[in-house]
């Protein structure tokens, strides 16, 4: 008996076609050294019938590139009929004015291969312009005319045929097989390339993209840089614009001429911010006759170049030297043996000049001083130099020293015997023996009712009497800074300012007094540091008059202290620059509010504040420290309503 008498006819087809079936997919051999199983490949959420293609080895692009390949053949075939029955129909062969432009012919492809190409791509282009979506599109406004429809079309098509990372796909121009990943790059016609084409396409756009980005990192950075100088975006006044092209070609001025006094300054300023404060600039600021000398940056002169100084300008009064490293005993030596008589003096840095020098300086020239300014001298100028002003200079209005490391309790005593002193400024760095309250109080109790600024930075022991006694003896202050301190209370800040019977301050710096504790930095039971009831009683008694505060790291200022003190009915029309950098309270609502008391503010810090996310700023202000990439957003600054210009 044959195989057809024993089976029927329709088993015998079905055993046939699966025959087929497995000849076409034949199953993976089972892997070396196993047990005969096959193993599953299959790994994550997948539906059941996307796991059965997987583990019969079939993929949904190759099928789909295949049913492709067909409707091109089949497309190939019609259009080949149709070329030869309409070569006759154009006897010009002028091309419709609403073709496009032909597209380059892609590598090793023939003449049949782009025309089979070009009409498949046009068919599909075609069935993606009929589509719902792409009509949505076109209803919404997003597509306008015929050539903006004609470039979507192509973008979507050319987006849905390429292959996808992890698959095959060939190059644009050379048309070789690669592994297309995430990272492969779109050709001029819009498809990938491979990695020897994308090097060679990268390295003749590199230079002009390098460029590119360069120039948007230096803009970036120099709108910064201004922002934090001070000079808000915008158009520049003249004045301005003449300082700044006179300071770009500085090598190429001989004279200042007749500029005021301030644009010199100016003038000064910029240069020394480039590090161009020379030998040879320096002559173009020795004016005879002029009563006047700033040096921001004096790091790259030379002793004889300060001797100059005093030769050229024998009628200076007012001389200020910063990073005046070389203005050793051999200036302070030629200084003593001319004709110059300072009023007011301030030097930084000059930590050359001993003792000795200083003395022989405040007793010949210290009759005429009136402002005397000391930075950075380190183990020079203390105690032995602070107890001859009283006598030597009797004039003196203004004494300021900052970063000693000599000046002792002893020495700050005699302060309180410069009866003229209207202006003090004190930071003591003098790490084995620190200063304490005592002779502070003893400052105060002395010369406090004729005081109009008094500072003391990196005051870490001083407490809650030294502000007792600001309360008690000064009447005229309109400066108070008090910063870096850990002893003195919320509670000693409320009093200072609460029933004062000073004028409101203009200006007033608290920042770092607060609570310090690594173990526990959030919690401060007993109100150490400027907290929320000194912070109203500040507001409440200088904020009409105020034009700078700074609050910076005073992190225990509750949100409900801010919302009080900058609510609706409140305003504070002088308030032009504000610090509230790192109080973690501060936020989108709390800057808004902000913004909205004090109508006539120009700069607010809000550095190290992560609640001021998404806060837009009024137009004409500076927000700086935003804590994200993007930086602030003037509101109103372009024509548009509802959008604002990000710097």
């Amino acid at each position: 008996m044959t195989a057809n008498a024993r089976n029927p006819p329709h088993q015998v087809g079905l055993q046939y076609i699966r025959s087929l079936e497995k000849h076409r997919n034949p199953p993976p051999p089972p892997p070396p050294g196993g047990n005969g199983r096959r193993a599953n490949p299959i790994r994550g959420p997948h539906s059941a019938l996307t796991d059965f293609l997987a583990t019969h080895n079939i993929s949904a692009n190759q099928i789909r590139q295949d049913a492709n390949a067909r409707r091109a053949a089949a497309l190939a075939s019609q259009a080949a009929a149709t070329a030869e029955n309409g070569n006759d129909g154009d006897e010009d062969g002028a091309a419709s004015p609403t073709d496009e432009p032909p597209r380059p012919r892609r590598r090793h492809e023939s003449k049949a291969q782009e025309s089979r190409r070009r009409i498949e791509e046009e068919k599909a282009i075609a069935k993606i312009k009929a589509s719902k979506q792409f009509k949505r599109r076109r209803t919404l406004g997003e597509i306008e005319d015929s050539e903006e429809e004609d470039e979507a079309a192509r973008a979507i098509f050319e987006e849905s045929m390429a292959p996808l990372p992890a698959q095959m796909g060939n190059c644009e121009i050379c048309d070789k097989r690669f592994m297309v990943t995430a990272y492969s790059r779109r050709g001029p016609d819009g498809g990938l390339l491979c990695p020897e084409c994308t090097r060679e396409l990268d390295q003749e756009e590199g230079v002009s993209r390098k460029r590119r980005k360069v120039a948007q990192g230096k803009q970036r950075r120099k709108i910064q840089s201004d922002l934090l100088d001070g000079i808000y975006p915008g158009a520049k006044d003249l004045v301005t614009l003449c300082v700044e092209t006179l300071a770009k070609n500085v090598q190429d001025a001989e004279d200042f001429g007749d500029l005021p006094a301030p644009l010199v300054g100016r003038l000064s300023g910029i240069l020394s911010k480039k590090r161009l404060m020379n030998s040879d600039t320096l002559n173009l600021f020795l004016r005879p006759g002029s009563d006047s000398i700033v040096v921001y940056d004096g790091a790259y002169l030379k002793p004889d170049d300060y001797i100059r100084i005093f030769q050229i300008v024998p009628t200076v009064k007012t001389l200020r030297l910063r990073n005046a490293v070389q203005f050793k005993n051999k200036v302070m030596d030629h200084l003593l043996g001319s004709t110059v008589t300072l009023e007011n003096f301030s030097i930084y840095g000059a930590n050359l000049i001993d003792d000795e020098r200083w003395n022989r300086f405040l007793n010949e020239k210290g009759s005429h001083l009136k402002s005397l300014k000391v930075y950075w001298t380190d183990g020079h100028f203390g105690d032995e130099q602070i107890e001859l002003l009283p006598q030597a200079c009797p004039d003196l209005q203004s004494l300021k020293i900052m970063h000693n490391q000599k000046v002792t309790d002893g020495g700050l005593a005699h302060i309180a015997k410069l009866v003229e002193i209207k202006h003090l400024s004190l930071m003591i760095t003098n790490a084995q023996n620190t200063t304490s309250s005592k002779p502070y109080v003893e400052i105060l109790n002395g010369i406090g009712p004729g005081l109009r600024t008094f500072c003391l930075d990196r005051i870490q022991d001083i407490d809650d009497s030294v502000l007792d006694a600001i309360h008690e003896n000064c009447q005229s202050l309109a400066k108070l800074r008090l910063t870096d301190n850990e002893q003195m209370t919320d509670a000693g800040f409320a009093k200072l300012f609460t029933n004062w019977y000073n004028a409101p301050l203009n200006y007033i710096n608290l920042s770092k007094c607060r609570h310090r504790e690594a173990s526990e930095p959030r919690e401060n039971e007993n109100d150490i540091g400027f907290c929320s009831q000194g912070f109203e009683a500040m507001m409440a008694h200088s904020g009409s008059a105020l034009k700078y505060l700074s609050i910076a790291s005073c992190r225990h200022i509750s949100l409900q202290s801010f919302e009080s003190v900058f609510a609706a009915n409140r305003k504070y029309l002088e308030l032009k620059k504000m610090d509230v950098s790192f109080c973690q309270q501060v936020n989108d609502f709390v800057v808004s509010s902000i913004f909205r008391s004090c109508p006539n503010l120009k700069e607010l810090i809000v550095f190290g504040n992560f609640g001021v996310k998404d806060v837009k700023v009024p137009k004409g202000k500076i927000l700086i420290g935003m804590p994200n990439a993007l930086g602030m957003q003037i509101e109103g600054a372009r024509n548009d309503d509802d959008e604002g210009m990000v710097i």
